[in-house]
């Protein structure tokens, strides 16, 4: 899901109780600015029915301050995210597959020192978490994290984009109707 709303204290508290009186965990949630000025955007992953998402996009959509909220499948967006993990160094040295395995998963390596190396990959839930598990069988992983989702959706152009130019044209209609008065 991708909520647009403006910069508004307690937003993201109302957005995540609709998901909590439904009873939906939200797998992950990343908050950011937008392309557009003054409108933040929630990159929000939930796993429900359609009919249960609906309900809960229609709900978002009727806070004040939320511009535009929208569903997506994963096949309509363009998905991140970032998986970082601290391995211990020596065990690094002591099995060259370690490495190999970060290069061909093309991760790339951020710190190396006598204790620890941090790596760092990006890509599609999938491919950090599968990297994860691939490294865990070795006893290498210290600590692992994983980020929040991004997303852009495939369309040429974000729908919060045609909703704020309908209403900016709303709004100048509006406006003549009332100067003809």
């Amino acid at each position: 899901m991708l909520v647009y709303s403006e910069n508004i204290a307690g937003i993201l508290n109302q957005i995540t109780a609709v998901f909590t009186r439904r009873q939906v965990n939200i797998e992950s949630l990343n908050v950011s600015a937008s392309s557009i000025p003054h409108v933040h955007k929630y990159t929000i992953t939930a796993y429900s029915d359609e009919d249960q998402i609906v309900k809960i996009t229609k709900q978002i959509e009727k806070k004040i301050d939320v511009v535009k909220a929208n569903y997506y499948t994963d096949e309509e967006l363009f998905i991140r995210e970032v998986g970082l993990y601290k391995l211990s160094t020596p065990v690094v040295l002591e099995n060259p597959e370690i490495s190999r395995l970060c290069r061909r998963a093309d991760a790339h390596i951020m710190e190396v020192n006598p204790t620890f190396c941090s790596v760092m990959l990006s890509g599609k839930t999938e491919e950090i978490t599968d990297l994860y598990y691939a490294l865990d069988k070795f006893g290498c992983v210290l600590q692992y994290t994983r980020s929040g989702r991004i997303a852009v959706t495939r369309s040429t152009v974000e729908q919060v984009s045609d909703f704020l130019d309908e209403q900016e044209r709303q709004r100048q209609k509006r406006m003549a109707a009332a100067d003809e008065k």
